[in-house]
């Protein structure tokens, strides 16, 4: 079995069992594949890349709520314009620091709260659970891969 076939075929049945959870839950399955997402795209694996995913869809989540309720100040469209390119920025430099290195993770957590409408206590945690999710989606894959492995080595072992 592939590498790639065991994370896709892990990635369904969490998938599956992602959508039923968000739902138990009152959450967004949508925003929980958004950080799922965040996880796969992170350049870092194992839980170092789970823990940059989460910081980073955090972040985003702040910085959208910040050009929200700034852009809401004053009845000055230009204004939501200002303040979109000001944070926009702020959202890139933070990377400065490496836990917050993952750009796109930063835009993902906010273009989610946009889309939620700035509901960001129900963004929120469907995106950490849905990180967590793509977490597990590709470690069991990869166990998967590695037991199927060790599986197909014992068994040609065993025929010589």
């Amino acid at each position: 079995m592939s590498v790639l076939f065991a994370i896709a075929l892990t990635t369904g049945i969490l998938s599956g069992l992602w959508g039923w959870v968000s739902v138990s839950l009152g959450l967004l399955s949508w925003a929980g594949f958004m950080g799922c997402t965040t996880y796969f795209a992170s350049p870092r694996d194992g839980l170092p890349g789970l823990a940059e995913s989460m910081l980073t869809n955090i972040t985003g989540v702040f910085w959208a709520m910040v050009i929200i309720k700034l852009s809401s100040v004053a009845s000055l469209e230009i204004l939501g314009y200002v303040v979109t390119a000001v944070v926009a920025f702020l959202m890139c430099i933070q990377a400065k620091k490496s836990w917050l290195g993952f750009i796109p993770g930063t835009f993902i957590g906010s273009c989610a709260t946009f889309a939620a409408n700035g509901d960001w206590q129900l963004v929120l945690p469907s995106l950490l659970v849905g990180a967590v999710f793509g977490y597990a989606m590709k470690a069991s894959g990869l166990w998967l891969h590695k037991i199927c492995q060790k599986q197909a080595v014992s068994t040609v072992g065993d025929t010589l």
